[in-house]
C-alpha cells in the first residue's frame, strides 16, 4: 500500500469516528439529565480528531504556491 493510500485510509477512519462522535453527542444531549463530564470528553475528542483530519489532509493535498 502506498503512502497516499495509507493516508486516504487513515483520513476515512478519522472522518468516520468524527461523524460517529456527532451522533453520540446528539443522542447524549437529547436525554434530560446527561453527564456533563462525558459530554466534555466527547467534544474534546472530536476537536482532536478535527485537528488530525486537517493534518492528514495537509499531507495528502499540500498547499503548493505557484
Amino acid at each position: 500500500m502506498s503512502d497516499q493510500e495509507t493516508l486516504r485510509q487513515e483520513l476515512a477512519e478519522l472522518e468516520l469516528e468524527h461523524r460517529d462522535l456527532d451522533d453520540v453527542i446528539a443522542r447524549l444531549t437529547e436525554r434530560a439529565p446527561y453527564d456533563q463530564l462525558q459530554l466534555q470528553r466527547l467534544k474534546k475528542r472530536k476537536l482532536i480528531l478535527k485537528d488530525q483530519i486537517a493534518q492528514v489532509e495537509a499531507e495528502l493535498y499540500p498547499d503548493i504556491i505557484a
